[in-house]
């Protein structure tokens, strides 16, 4: 179907828009456990970064520009995966213990979903369950 264009593996990493670089890094770091593998200086100053969860597996990109962050505000690019009901489980105590603000867990069209996570400048963050209650694995 279509010229063969190569083989794609996934994504390389997400970028956001972020109203305060110091603001969102200090949130990642502190709420999503994420560590600043580069910094991005132009003329000076910070204009963004790259982040990597512990394991490496997630990377996520963030620079300033506050008007394209406040446009996002209240909508999910981000749904990221953890493996089990159990981890989410300990996703939603996490948040608790942090006095996050998030929505609870709720069943998903695919696997069971950690809603209503917001970064500092209203851009939600989900973490959803890799399984699929279809296939008999409820979460």
């Amino acid at each position: 179907m279509g010229t063969d264009v190569g083989q794609l593996r996934g994504f390389h990493h997400v970028k956001l828009p972020v109203a305060d670089i110091a603001r969102s890094r200090a949130w990642y770091q502190r709420v999503l456990g994420f560590e600043v593998a580069l910094e991005f200086v132009e003329d000076g100053v910070l204009m963004g970064l790259a982040l990597r969860d512990p394991s490496g597996t997630v990377e996520l990109a963030i620079r300033a520009d506050a008007t394209r962050a406040a446009a996002l505000a209240g909508f999910d690019p981000i749904a990221l995966g953890v493996p089990d009901g159990a981890c989410l489980r300990t996703w939603e105590q996490r948040l608790d213990d942090l006095g996050e603000p998030h929505g609870g867990v709720v069943t998903g069209r695919s696997g069971s979903v950690l809603i209503g996570l917001h970064d500092p400048d209203g851009i939600e963050i989900r973490l959803y369950t890799e399984h699929n209650h279809e296939a008999g694995n409820p979460r």
